[in-house]
């Protein structure tokens, strides 16, 4: 098969800024209040205690967002997030539990999601925040912004327009593709998966603000492109709350501090009974970068000495550099082969990366790299020729994304599209029940989506609805 010439190659590096996975929702007994609120220019009362998913901006109708307020005490930060998809909610309840700790306000926008540009998103902020401020009365606040993927760079544009901004957590992705590492006046702490096919990219920006005065940190944990387990965004967390004691924006608190340096010794000492000496001397490094200036860090600069010093993990960081080199061969590799339309190279390789990633090893966590790599450009270009209404081509790439990405809800709904075009009510049936099954549930979109509407009757909507997890 010969792929139209259309396609570019270009196109994988905007698309590392776009995520089509779905996010599980992992804390379903989380009680969710949908609700529109009054347009008073006062302050508005909201429950504390429970995540309020839609509060309606009241001078734009269109936006919304999602809220939690802790219910211990009145809260001294607020942290707002971006999810790539527009589920304002879905990071609010993973990190619930976190507010409550730390007592953090939090809220995501229901608006700002891939695909959007960036007056567009000026405008979402824009309201978000005018709206927040007013009937929150955040004026006092510390403000943070935090997103995974394409909400990440959101994160990251509004922090470089807006100095009210504290600081950014970019959770698997960086700064937005125009902009360049400098001296910024917020911090930066990046979080990958050592699976995320972002993280190396991330690795090469953290290199890149160590040349800066910046306040940076970066963050690993094991996992692929997704929002952070909590555990991890704890970490984040704190790294924010010692900030703003550095910047006496915060009372310094000993006992917090201490705290973190017991947990931190405790995650290095786990590290080198495991002879991850990598993430031991990540870890020293990322204690240093957060405990200078509050406390004494020599234990921390010591044992990062001492671990730099050992044959093992020389060892270990060569072994780590000559897999970051064979991952950008293998990229090159790939999108050579993207053109040439030769699906046999293309099972055998699938496979291959599906069979090599399953190993917890370094080399393992390489190839989950490299196949997520291949889901993201295989997403990419089946949705421009989609749009393009190329669909054999796009028939073939969006066959490729569901071999690589099985469970992922997007590769089965643009198949679903694909088999509408083609008539097929069946086939699309099928897809939409593996959509949902795969934790799809923009019921809107999918409504709304036109080639659907040529078959609705013959698409069991209510069927596919009542599998949606909620």
């Amino acid at each position: 098969m010969k792929v139209l010439q259309i396609i570019s190659l270009n196109i994988l590096l905007i698309a590392a800024t776009a995520c089509a996975n779905k996010q599980t929702n992992k804390n379903a007994d989380v009680t969710i209040i949908d609700t529109t609120v009054a347009t008073s220019n006062t302050t508005d009362s909201f429950p504390a205690g429970k995540i309020i998913s839609n509060i309606v901006c009241k001078n734009d109708a269109s936006q919304s967002y999602a809220l939690y307020i802790p219910s211990l005490k009145k809260p001294t930060t607020v942290i707002y997030f971006f999810d790539p998809h527009g589920n304002g909610a879905l990071p609010l309840k993973n990190y619930k539990a976190l507010a409550d700790e730390y007592n953090y306000v939090l809220i995501g926008s229901n608006n700002s999601k891939n695909g959007n540009d960036w007056q567009t998103t000026e405008n979402i902020w824009q309201n978000l925040f005018n709206d927040t401020q007013v009937r929150l009365a955040l004026s006092n606040n510390i403000i943070y912004t935090c997103g995974f993927s394409g909400g990440a760079k959101v994160a990251s544009y509004i922090a470089l327009h807006h100095k009210e901004i504290e600081g950014v957590i970019a959770n698997s992705a960086g700064l937005p593709d125009e902009a360049s590492s400098g001296n910024f006046n917020f911090s930066f702490t990046g979080i990958a998966g050592k699976g995320d096919m972002n993280m190396t990219d991330l690795v090469a920006l953290n290199n890149d603000l160590d040349k800066t005065q910046t306040t940076h940190r970066i963050i690993f944990f094991n996992g692929k492109h997704e929002w952070a387990p909590s555990s991890v965004m704890n970490i984040a967390f704190a790294g924010i709350e010692l900030d703003a004691m550095r910047n006496k924006l915060l009372a310094k608190n000993d006992s917090f501090i201490n705290a973190y340096i017991i947990n931190s010794k405790k995650r290095i000492d786990s590290a080198e009974k495991k002879n991850d000496l990598i993430q031991a001397e990540n870890e020293c490094i990322l204690s240093i970068n957060m405990l200078d200036g509050i406390t004494d860090v020599n234990w921390f600069k010591q044992k990062d000495n001492a671990i730099k010093s050992e044959t093992a993990y020389n060892n270990q960081l060569q072994q780590q550099q000559n897999l970051f080199a064979n991952e950008q061969n293998k990229k090159a590799e790939y999108n050579s082969e993207f053109k040439k339309g030769d699906m046999n190279y293309w099972n055998k390789t699938i496979n291959d990366l599906t069979q090599k990633s399953k190993a917890s090893t370094p080399e393992g966590a390489m190839y989950e790299r490299l196949l997520a790599y291949l889901s993201l450009a295989f997403y990419s270009i089946s949705n421009q020729l989609i749009n393009n209404n190329q669909n054999n081509d796009a028939s073939y790439f969006v066959t490729l994304y569901k071999m690589a990405d099985p469970t992922n809800s997007e590769a089965w709904y643009l198949s679903a599209i694909l088999n509408a075009r083609n008539n097929n009510a069946k086939a699309v049936n099928e897809d939409l029940m593996k959509a949902v099954e795969n934790n799809f549930t923009d019921k809107s979109r999918m409504m709304q989506q036109p080639e659907f509407q040529n078959l609705q009757s013959q698409i069991n909507f209510a069927a596919i609805e009542s599998k949606m997890k909620q």
